[in-house]
């Protein structure tokens, strides 16, 4: 027999509310609560305050930033509408002065015809219906011939006013009437150029005659004449070259 067996005791309970003996478990040990830390009220005011200061910054600068915006479409659109108004404007007028330039067109027709006296030559062409004439020389007792045309009124025979048309027949020279437009031709003021009239040599000259005076002028022989037809005026030249192809003499 083996003289070292010790009977095993059974285990002993703690008495209640005793302390336990022997190791304890960690798994055992109840966590210990930890309170909630509180934000102090003061730094909660701060923050309210200074979200509140940034948002109410953002919203000042969205309605300055709108208010621009909205400034600047008023802006353009009233200068686009202003620039519309003006587009329309000149186009109507720009239509106006169209039409009213048709019909002053078509009104000259059809064409009057002026003659001059038999004894010069029966110089005659076609001008517009629409114009007046005037004689200031009729050449009834010799000397120059002289007369003068222009829509509805002729202006006052001075060197302030311009008539679309000039005509004068003279017994001077072809040679002293050419010469006395040298001096422009060589300063470049004028342009001169042979040009036919019923089928005879005419001598034109175009440009600048003085400084109140750009136009054209045409000398033509005629027997023992001369004959000047000229315009004053650069907005009758269109209707000068027209008279100019009209043109009939009797040499």
């Amino acid at each position: 027999m083996n003289n070292n067996y010790s009977p095993q005791m059974p285990p002993v309970n703690p008495a209640p509310g005793s302390a336990p003996t022997g190791p304890i478990s960690s798994s055992a040990i109840p966590p210990t609560p930890v309170a909630p830390v509180k934000a102090r009220s003061g730094d909660s005011s701060l923050l309210k305050t200074v979200i509140i200061i940034l948002l109410s910054l953002l919203l000042i600068g969205a309605i300055l930033l709108a208010y621009y915006f909205y400034s600047e479409y008023r802006a353009l659109s009233s200068k686009f509408d202003s620039e519309v108004e003006a587009a329309v404007i000149d186009a109507n007028k720009l239509l106006e002065n169209e039409l009213q330039a048709k019909f002053d067109e078509q009104e000259k027709n059809p064409y009057d015809t002026f003659t001059g006296p038999s004894d010069y030559g029966s110089l005659s062409f076609k001008y517009p219906k629409t114009w007046s004439v005037y004689i200031e020389r009729d050449a009834s007792n010799g000397g120059e011939f002289r007369a003068y045309l222009h829509p509805k009124e002729i202006y006052p025979i001075d060197d302030d006013h311009k008539n679309a048309l000039e005509v004068s027949i003279d017994t001077d020279t072809y040679e002293n009437a050419t010469g006395a437009f040298s001096d422009l031709v060589k300063d470049g003021d004028l342009t001169t150029s042979v040009i036919k009239i019923n089928g005879e040599d005419a001598t034109r000259y175009d440009g600048k005659f003085s400084d109140d005076i750009t136009g054209s002028l045409v000398i033509i022989k005629i027997r023992d004449k001369i004959a000047i037809i000229r315009t004053d005026a650069e907005i009758y030249r269109d209707d000068f070259n027209k008279i100019l192809e009209t043109i009939t003499f009797n040499q």
